[in-house]
């Protein structure tokens, strides 16, 4: 059915308007959509909506794999900066509160076209001695918290991450390589690094994914290695589970980011 504001505007489609509804379209199917669907959504023949989406892909506002359409990479950016504000006011108390459950670091992070960027961090006094990477952009080989985001998307949308870590490098295949990672993380919920970016330092990342393959941004617990070890690991698990729940429930409940 095409989109209810069309039909209320009573006035020809500009190719903005279009292009916004396909955009739009793609954004909220549950599973990715192929063109006839698209077409259908928003009123357009298949040759018209098909002419638009090949622009769209062209400038990253789309994604195509196979005969199927996902949010681009540039709508991912865009989604990122917009929600800074608004991820780290509602995220804030909840990285307070788990810092002072763990006494651990705590960060935000969100993804972006080939890794994620950490867009908020609580760091205790007593780790001022770790980094906390603010503002900075990480890859998913490297860190917890980008995997645990990679490992939330769909395979289809994984392309641009296993290429960034394939061109750094970083083995894709076998027990160690990228592939098996998200395997592990995506059946876990957990992401898990030791060591990978400082000596002695580890890190346990969870995603928050209001809608299945789409997760929204990654809470990070960072200390020291000797404190991330199995035994600390299950009460970790825990705290952080939490956390991540509580977020979801803000960014979905009335008022926040997901609400009406």
């Amino acid at each position: 059915m095409p989109h209810a504001t069309q039909a209320a505007a009573g006035a020809p489609r500009t190719a903005v308007d279009k292009a916004l509804d396909l955009v739009e379209a793609v954004a909220r199917a549950p599973r990715p959509p192929r063109l006839t669907d698209l077409a259908d959504e928003v009123g357009l023949h298949r040759a018209t909506a098909y002419r638009v989406l090949v622009d769209l892909v062209r400038r990253g506002w789309v994604l195509r794999v196979g005969d199927r359409y996902l949010p681009g990479t540039a709508v991912l950016r865009l989604s990122a900066r917009a929600a800074h504000h608004s991820l780290t006011t509602l995220a804030r108390p909840v990285l307070e509160d788990l810092s002072a459950r763990t006494g651990m670091m705590v960060n935000l992070q969100v993804l972006e076209n080939d890794g994620s960027r950490v867009v908020d961090v609580v760091r205790p006094d007593r780790l001022a001695m770790i980094s906390t990477l603010r503002d900075e952009a990480l890859p998913v080989h490297r860190f917890a918290g980008p995997l645990a985001l990679v490992a939330a998307l769909p395979p289809e949308a994984r392309g641009p991450y296993l290429d960034a870590a394939r061109k750094a490098g970083h083995p894709l295949d076998g027990e160690t390589g990228l592939l098996a990672d998200i395997e592990r993380t995506e059946a876990d919920g957990f992401a898990v690094e030791h060591g990978r970016n400082e000596q002695f330092v580890a890190s346990l990342s969870r995603a928050v994914v209001p809608v299945p393959g789409a997760p929204v941004c990654a809470v990070t617990v960072v200390g020291p290695d000797a404190e991330i070890d199995e035994a600390a690991m299950r009460g970790l698990r825990e705290e952080l589970a939490s956390a991540v729940e509580a977020l979801g429930d803000l960014l979905t409940g009335p008022g926040g980011a997901g609400g009406a």
